[in-house]
């Protein structure tokens, strides 16, 4: 388990670095009317392969963790939000809402016809789901759900 952990923690700096690339290269590609090239339809697609892997590793984490398993089984503490509560219910209801605003970004983006429509399309969606990850990762100074920035194996 500590080492799905560590692989979800690391992961989650590859899922914020190749949205953060993708974000900022559509719009680049979009705001000067630069073609959308190979490269960034490899990022594309890239990206949301990274993106799925990560939401695989958190399936498994979610299923086996001790503190979604304290939600169901009423210890979720007094009307706060408590580990459980934020791991059982808001972490992964955003990350799989990010997940799906990347595959669908991603989908919307391969399909237009025109580049400019492409990067549009792309810096759109995966600025939207970029945004919902932040608020949904349990940074060390959130109020919500603390974890240090990397988990210790």
């Amino acid at each position: 388990m500590q080492v799905l952990l560590f692989t979800h923690s690391v992961m989650r700096w590859l899922v914020l670095g190749s949205l953060g690339w993708s974000f900022y290269k559509a719009y680049v590609a979009y705001t000067n009317n630069k073609p959308f090239t190979k490269t960034l339809n490899k990022l594309r697609h890239w990206t949301a392969t990274v993106a799925h892997i990560q939401l695989m590793i958190g399936i498994i984490l979610y299923s086996q963790s001790q503190t979604v398993k304290a939600l169901f089984a009423g210890l979720s503490g007094n009307g706060h939000i408590t580990d459980p509560v934020f791991f059982g219910v808001i972490h992964i209801t955003l990350m799989l809402l990010a997940v799906v605003l990347v595959t669908l970004g991603s989908a919307m983006a391969k399909r237009k016809s025109s580049d400019s429509e492409k990067s549009k399309t792309m810096y759109i969606w995966f600025g939207v789901a970029l945004l919902v990850i932040f608020v949904a990762i349990p940074w060390p100074f959130s109020p919500l759900a603390q974890r240090p920035y990397i988990r210790p194996l």
